[in-house]
């Protein structure tokens, strides 16, 4: 028992020892939820869907849109606020350079309750999918072609080292069905635009997904998406499973012409892949349908050089591209940033990719 309160202590304090810090300056930090419907019988009525919305304002706000963060899998805006070793997150260098930022956590996670008779159900991911997922990738067996080149993340990323333990205790459990997560998140990010008004939408992992339908949904009220490689790839993954039937969602989204099913999308897979270390894309036959209403929102689509995703991410891009949409694609690696994994926003050059972002926003964003 001393043992196991002696290691809880110990992971609890992480000395900060890499990067430089943001400079955050003043700001305003509140709190409020959107979203949400009541449901069950006159007086006994439980409310479910809604979305925990916290704001930081600047005190000068200088930038014209706000952004919204919008965490993935298993994650809650926490990843936004800190890094697991105890260095400024992302929305202290957005609020230092003037933006109003916006963190959620997805509804039926976190602090947006879950109801077990009103939400589907959960999942978890445990310490060694993380591991060999998102923290230590480069010391297990080839797992995808890019997987040793992992180099950024802090400490051993294994269990027992105390920053590892540290994000793992932030894992929280999400809902298990990508349907419901798509419905409920849409649904709650545009109520968050339509109380907001215009914003850009950062999104990664899970969430990516969730940016187009909102963009679908209101797509006057999204100003861009910067996306940090979202689930995909269309259609099929590498073992052949079916993967985003609806090309880059698994529920529905606006095509022109229409489309009523998946099976509308006809669809074919490249001869060859465009690298050794690439899978085959699926994509749409010629003439492709469009997804008229993302066609005015500037994309920004991030890959980092070691991630599961580095092997498949360009092939949403691809289809994003072929349906009308306006995408910059980036391989971070190109842009002498290397050695980044899934997670991406918690490594110990995170500050350069934010910067990276920052950047591309005022020059794309208008």
């Amino acid at each position: 028992m001393k043992k196991l309160l002696l290691g809880i202590l110990l992971s609890a304090v992480v000395p900060y020892s890499h990067g430089t810090e943001p400079s955050t300056g003043n700001y305003k930090s509140d709190v409020f939820f959107v979203g949400g419907e009541y449901h069950g019988e006159p007086g006994k009525e439980l409310m479910s869907g809604q979305m925990y919305v916290e704001r930081w304002t600047p005190e000068t706000v200088t930038q014209p849109y706000p952004i919204v963060l919008i965490h993935g899998a298993a994650q809650t805006s926490v990843n936004w606020m800190t890094t697991p070793d105890g260095r400024s997150g992302w929305a202290h260098d957005f609020v230092g350079k003037g933006y109003v930022v916006y963190m959620v956590d997805q509804p039926a996670r976190g602090r947006s309750a879950w109801h077990p008779n009103l939400n589907g159900e959960l999942r978890m991911f445990n310490a060694g999918i993380i591991e060999k997922k998102f923290t230590a990738s480069e010391q297990f067996e080839k797992q995808w072609p890019q997987s040793h080149l992992h180099t950024q993340w802090p400490g051993t990323g294994r269990k027992g080292d105390p920053v590892f333990d540290q994000f793992y205790a932030s894992q929280v459990e999400s809902l298990k069905s990508h349907v419901e997560s798509s419905d409920v998140v849409r649904d709650a990010g545009v109520a968050l635009l339509d109380k907001i008004g215009p914003a850009i939408i950062l999104t990664h992992s899970q969430s990516g997904p969730f940016g187009w339908l909102i963009a679908d949904a209101r797509p006057e009220l999204v100003m861009s998406i910067v996306t940090m490689e979202p689930s995909g790839p269309p259609i099929q993954n590498k073992k052949g499973k079916a993967s985003m039937p609806w090309g880059v969602t698994v529920v529905p989204i606006t095509y022109s012409p229409g489309v009523s099913t998946p099976a509308d999308l006809v669809t074919e897979q490249q001869a060859n892949a465009d690298r050794p270390d690439l899978i085959k894309c699926w994509q749409q036959t010629e003439p492709a349908k469009q997804l008229v209403n993302l066609k005015d929102t500037p994309v920004l689509f991030l890959i980092s050089e070691s991630s599961y995703h580095a092997e498949y991410d360009h092939c949403t891009a691809k289809w994003l591209t072929q349906a009308g949409v306006d995408v910059d694609l980036v391989r971070l690696e190109d842009e002498g940033i290397r050695g980044n994994g899934h997670m991406l926003m918690l490594e110990n050059n995170h500050l350069d990719i934010a910067n990276w972002i920052t950047t591309w926003v005022g020059k794309n964003v208008q």
